[in-house]
């Protein structure tokens, strides 16, 4: 893709909540290690597609004509059929200069055995059997194809299963993308997204369950997983370059750089 994206783009608001912490104290060298090797595929990812004057965002929307708010891209979204992981990229937000953001799921065929969602006694209908799902993280993009935050939402947003975020952290391993539809780089650089910022995300994930517990004390009698006031559960802006320089300090520091 050339230059930057222009987005039809109607107006929209977020509630955002979630401030990042000392992330990176009393983590295993493996975990760190893996970390760094998939800041390497990220930088990888970023190399071979400037390259070409290309980025992860514009690959997603290769042929697939005006991009418009709320459309799914690409059409259908994207979906690993071993691993049973799946993502799309839309837009409708526009916070903190966002083009748009990824959505990223682990479907009930991917999960390991005990993994439910949580009990829920409103009246809306949750996806059920194979149609489960969790929705893991979403990664919002600037305009020109670079990721600027992580954020977590509410269930109605994406209109997930929901579980709990001790059960959403176990999936994260789970989470690949191994295959070249729609991109190759795209696919590989979302899938080292989950594990450089494995951290971010589970603090997120822990966030998410605070502010929906909170949000159901202060509205009693309302279903708070429904509750169109409570989008945004948990955002934290990102930096690829600031957390691939943090691993190495903390490798370093542990004698393992």
């Amino acid at each position: 893709m050339e230059g930057q994206i222009e987005t039809v783009r109607a107006n929209d608001t977020t509630v955002a909540k979630g401030r990042p912490g000392s992330l990176f104290e009393g983590l295993p060298v493996a975990r760190l290690t893996a970390m760094r090797q998939a800041g390497e595929e990220v930088l990888e990812c970023y190399r071979v597609l400037t390259k070409i004057d290309a980025n992860i965002v514009g690959e997603v929307l290769k042929g697939q004509g005006t991009f418009y708010e709320w459309d799914h891209y690409p059409e259908g979204d994207v979906y690993d059929r071993e691993t049973h992981s799946q993502y799309y990229y839309h837009a409708h937000r526009g916070a903190h200069g966002e083009h748009g953001h990824f959505h990223t799921f682990l479907r009930q065929k991917g999960m390991p055995s005990g993994v439910a969602p949580v009990a829920h006694d409103g009246e809306a209908e949750w996806p059920i059997g194979d149609e489960q799902l969790s929705h893991l993280v979403a990664i919002s993009m600037d305009k020109k194809g670079f990721p600027t935050h992580l954020f977590t939402t509410n269930r109605w947003v994406t209109g997930e299963s929901f579980y709990d975020a001790a059960d959403v952290i176990r999936l994260l391993d789970r989470f690949a993308m191994d295959h070249a539809w729609p991109s190759w780089p795209t696919n590989r650089w979302i899938t080292a997204m989950i594990v450089l910022f494995r951290p971010q995300i589970e603090q997120l994930l822990r966030e998410r369950d605070t502010a929906i517990a909170d949000w159901r004390r202060a509205h009693a009698g309302t279903d708070a997983f429904e509750d169109r006031d409570l989008e945004i559960t948990s955002m934290m802006p990102v930096s690829v370059g600031h957390q691939v320089k943090q691993v190495a300090k903390a490798l370093n520091r542990a004698g393992a750089g």
